[in-house]
Formats: structure tokens, sequence, C-alpha cells
């Protein structure tokens, strides 16, 4: 190779060396380095990244403009801003646009379109060559006539696709009332809870002050002053562990209502009624409820349907197809024997022969299909069955304990009124005060749990009989009084 061969040689493989170098760096991205500079340093994004997420930064309002929202408001803030809601809503337009599509296979296909052709044609003994241009508009009119279930079974699984997505959304509906419906009732017991735990550390600040009243008049020793702290120690320990799970459970409901969990709002307080109640229907009327209301089971009813008119879709590929086509157009051309209006229509029958076996594997695929879809339908009936039979007993157990942690808070507070009067008169010691007011604390708490407990499983039940409203309420039958739950005082 000469000399100059050489040189350009060498330039070539320069300048595809840095070629190959600027290829491999990473763009720029608004100026920015578009990866970080090691594996250990972190990325420092564009101005762009950070004004997005200082869009989505929440600014919570200010204590005197707190929003009060009842558990019906936050229901339905929860169905509004759910995303969830929006998800399915969104997914059942689209499938009923889908069906909407498909009908349009009921209809002729016309397609409009303009054409233009130069050509030389070249010369015959008659003819010299020469060149011509045509163009003008046309149109194509396309119409299926027969075609023995095709049609009209992809029209059928579009329609029981939507209709099973439409039931759906029905259910992701019920599921977010519940999902509110529980975080609401966890809060407000929570809260009572903490109530309850109030009174239990003022009971305790009670006796701290008698004892130490007793030991300054020397009718008590110091251990008393220093059991009757610990105790009111331990309830304080407990009033703070309430406050934070409070404010944890305030931000699941928030959440569950579709806002940030740190979003300032409140629920008032719901007034639970003086009397809960046995539902007088049986498991088994409720059963044949839900089997009847939920859209779980009817939206997988629907998918069966659709399994099945798929069966009609497959098989029709057995089957011949007749179509009708029809071609208008009208030709301008520089050539006036090539101008003019034409026009053509075809009437054809197509018969499938052999296509490899593939008709044999869709209809034996589309029935297996519609078996699964059948077994699921059952399966999801099976669980509904279950979810009732369960949801059912455990509101009737829900109904025992309220009753049970009536009477046990009637006789706490009874036996703790007991105690400090027998503390108070110097019949009795500190130990028994102090074990009555905690047997106290526990029944207090244990009754606010149990009323919020069967107000949770009476929702439950409700959701799982499929008659949960978007109200909150529970539209069961006839109710029959089952204890009265408030306590002697």
């Amino acid at each position: 190779m000469s000399f100059p061969g050489r040189r350009r040689a060498r330039f070539a493989l320069a300048s595809l060396a840095v070629a190959s170098a600027c290829v491999h760096g990473p763009p720029r991205i608004e100026g920015v380095a578009a990866t970080p500079p090691t594996q250990t340093t972190q990325w420092t994004p564009p101005a762009s990244v950070t004004e997005a997420a200082e869009r989505d930064v929440v600014r919570p309002g200010r204590l005197d403009t707190v929003k009060q929202y009842t558990l019906a408001e936050a229901i339905d803030i929860a169905l509004r801003k759910s995303p969830l809601t929006r998800q399915s809503w969104v997914q059942a337009r689209a499938a009923a646009d889908v069906y909407g599509s498909t009908q349009g296979r009921l209809y002729p296909t016309l397609v409009a379109g303009v054409a233009i052709n130069r050509s030389l044609a070249l010369s015959s003994p008659n003819r010299p060559a020469g060149e011509r241009t045509q163009y003008g508009p046309s149109g194509t009119l396309t119409y299926t006539v027969l075609d023995f279930g095709g049609r009209s079974g992809s029209i059928d699984v579009a329609r029981q696709t939507a209709i099973a997505v439409d039931l759906t959304h029905n259910a992701t509906v019920q599921n977010t009332i519940l999902l509110v419906e529980s975080a609401a009732f966890t809060y407000l017991s929570t809260r009572a809870q903490r109530d309850a735990q109030k009174a239990s550390l003022d009971l305790a600040t009670a006796t701290l002050d008698a004892a130490n009243e007793r030991h300054h008049v020397g009718l008590a020793t110091i251990a008393d002053v220093l059991q009757a702290r610990t105790a009111r120690s331990q309830a304080e320990l407990q009033l703070q562990t309430l406050e934070g799970i409070l404010q944890v459970t305030k931000g699941s409901l928030a959440v569950s209502m579709g806002l940030p969990a740190n979003t300032a709002y409140d629920v008032p307080a719901v007034t639970l009624s003086d009397s809960v109640h046995f539902i007088t229907e049986s498991v088994d009327s409720l059963i044949n409820v839900a089997v009847r209301n939920r859209p779980e089971l009817a939206s997988a009813r629907a998918q069966a349907e659709a399994a099945h008119s798929q069966i009609q879709v497959a098989k029709s590929g057995y089957l011949p197809s007749l179509a009708f086509t029809g071609t208008g157009a009208n030709n301008a051309s520089n050539v006036s024997n090539f101008a003019g209006n034409t026009y053509s229509l075809n009437v054809g029958v197509s018969v499938p022969v052999f296509s490899g076996f593939s008709n044999h594997y869709d209809v034996a695929a589309a029935n297996e299909q519609f078996q699964a879809a059948q077994a699921r339908t059952e399966l999801t009936r099976q669980q509904i069955i279950q979810q009732v039979f369960t949801a059912y007993y455990t509101l009737r157990t829900a109904t025992d304990r309220v009753r049970t942690s009536r009477d046990l808070l009637a006789n706490a507070i009874q036996s703790e009124e007991v105690a400090r009067g027998r503390y108070k008169e110097g019949v009795g010691n500190i130990v028994d005060l102090l074990v009555a007011q905690s047997a106290l604390a526990t029944a207090r708490s244990q009754d606010v749990d149990s009323r919020w407990q069967w107000r949770s499983a009476l929702a439950q039940l409700a959701h799982d009989v499929g008659v949960l409203n978007a109200r909150g309420d529970t539209s069961f039958g006839p109710f029959t009084p089952a204890a009265d739950i408030r306590p002697k005082q």
C-alpha cells in the first residue's frame, strides 16, 4: 500500500473511533447528564422532574378549616377519587366501545378513494405506442351476506364481555364502600378507645391523689404511693400509644377515600344505636340473596357465556361464507377512449378446504376455555357461599360479645366503685383498688371494641350478601332486638 493510501486509512480509522466515542456517550436530558456519573452517586434530575414533583406536594389546610366528613360523604369521595373505581369504569366504557365496534360487522363497508394512473401503452400493429393518464374517484362496497354464525358469535362475545366488565365495576364499587366503612370503623373505634383510656387515666390520677393524701396523714405507706404512680404511668403510656394508633388509622381512612394520608380532615362521632339486633333471616336465605345479587358471580356467568359464544365463532371456520362486493368509479383521461364511468359487481362464496388443522384446534381450545369459565363460575359461587356463611356467624358471635361485654362493664364499674370506697374508708388496700381499676379499663376497652366489631361484622355481611349501598346502609330484612348495650352506670 502506498504512503498516501496508508494516510487515508489511518484518517478513516481515527474518524471512525471519534464517531464511535460520540455515539457511545449517553445523550443529555434537558441539559442534564442522562445517567449518574458513577455507580455510587445519585442522578440529578432536570428542572421539569422537580417541577412535576412540586405539583404533587400536599399542603394540608389550617386546623381551623379542617373538613368534617360524614360516613356517607367519605364513601362518596372514595367512589369519585379512588383509582380503582376510575380504572374499572374506564375499562367498562372501553368494553362497551368494543361491543359497538363489533356491531359494525352487521352493516356494509364503504370505502371511497381517488386514484391517478400514468401508463405507457406498447405499440401494436393497429396502434402506435402512447402515454395516457387516468384519474378519478371510486367507491367500493363490501358486505358479508352469510357466514353461518361467525359474525353473530363475535358480537355476542363482545356483548357478554361488556356485561362482565360492567359487573366487575359494580364489584369494585361495593369493595370500595366496604373498604371505607372498615377503615372508618377502625378509626372511630380507636378514637373511642382513646377516650375510654382518658377516663382510665383520670381514675388513676384520682387514685394517686388519694394515696398521696393518705400517706401525708400517715394512713398509707410510700409503697401505696409508688404503686399508684406506676398505675398512672401505665395508663398514660397506654393513652400515648392509642394517640399514635389513632393518627395511623386516620391516615388509612384518608387513603381508602383516595386522599393523601396527611390530608386535614376528620369524621364526626357516629352515634351507635342503643341495641344490637339479630337478623331474622336464616343463613340459607341470605346465601340465596347473595347468589342472586353478587356482581362477581354475575360477571363470572357472563364470562362463561362469552366463552360459549366463542365456540360458535370457532366452528364458523369450518363453514363457507357468502360475500358481496360492488365497485364504481368515474375515470377522466387525456385519451377520450379511456374516460367514463365504470363499475363491477361480485358475489362470491368462500369455502374453507384445509387450514393445517387450525380450525380443529380453535374449536377444541374454545370448548376447553368454556369449561374453564364454567369451573370459575362454580368456584366463585362456592366462595360467595362460604363468605356469607362466615360473615353470618361472625355477626352472631359479635352480637353475643356485645351483650357479654355490656355485663362485664357494668360489673367492673360496680367493682371499682366498691374498691375505691373501701380504700377511702381505710378498710381496703391499694392493690385491690388498682386491680379493680385495671379490670375496669379492660372492660371499657372490650365494650368499645365489641360495639364497633358488631358494626364491622354487619357491614361485612351486607357486602357479602350484596346489599351494601353507597350510603353505607345495610338493606337487610326485619331485625329483632338482641341486647340493650347501654352499660349500667
